[in-house]
């Protein structure tokens, strides 16, 4: 069998996720013992605090690189961590993993993508090279978003304390065509890798993430005993 590669797409840190307990330390060795050689850290950021408020929203952003960069550091060149969010808006309590944005273009658009919605975000996001993907879309509390509002839909999460309904997920995904994606929603120490996806190559770029997802030239992890293989 030839060599794959693993990332992950959907992991948080206790630095920048409120409900996430695990550490960049604890990252890094568990996703080390299961093989992967990328993780893509996704905290939350969501419309907390006064988001109009330009000094705030600039704390805001720097909270979540700077989880990032601490995670790039200790990970040093054993890993390849890459930048993603895990955006909510103010309409309801969905989540939507983001890619390929940089901070320079957050702090340009203070408050206003929190503010306008999934579909207007999307639309401000594509015409930027930015990458959507609708993260566990029928778990319970979420809101049916219309398909042509994402660019991927997130067709198995692992997060143990959750039931995120996947396989309605993957009838939605397939129903419309849509690019399909696994994120173990990692956020504890006693969460194992079980989700993500493999390529044939390592992933060492958000840019170069977005460029597969779209040829679609990968294949899905889905489940713990996927992961460890």
């Amino acid at each position: 069998m030839a060599q794959t590669y693993k990332t992950e797409l959907h992991c948080h840190s206790r630095d920048a996720s409120g409900c996430s307990s695990e550490s960049v330390e604890g990252i890094t060795e568990k996703y080390l013992r299961y093989g992967y050689t990328t993780i893509c850290l996704t905290n939350h950021f969501t419309p907390t605090g006064n988001i109009d408020d330009p000094a705030e929203w600039v704390a805001k952003i720097d909270r979540k690189y700077a989880a990032y960069e601490k995670l790039r550091d200790y990970a040093g060149d054993r890993l390849h961590i890459l930048m993603g969010l895990e955006f909510r808006f103010v309409q309801n309590n969905n989540d939507y993993l983001v890619f390929g944005f940089d901070r320079d273009w957050l702090i340009e658009r203070t408050g206003e993508i929190l503010k306008g919605g999934i579909r207007r975000f999307t639309q401000i996001a594509r015409e930027d090279g930015i990458f959507t993907i609708h993260a566990h879309p029928f778990r319970h509390g979420m809101v049916v978003t219309p398909a042509d509002h994402v660019d991927a839909i997130e067709i198995f999460n692992g997060h143990p304390g959750h039931d995120s309904h996947n396989d309605i997920a993957e009838a939605w995904a397939k129903k419309y065509g849509k690019i399909m994606t696994s994120g173990t929603d990692h956020h504890n120490p006693d969460h194992m890798p079980d989700a993500g996806i493999r390529t044939a190559y390592p992933i060492t770029s958000e840019k170069q993430l977005i460029e597969v997802l779209k040829s679609g030239d990968y294949s899905l992890i889905l489940g713990q005993e996927d992961a460890k293989s």
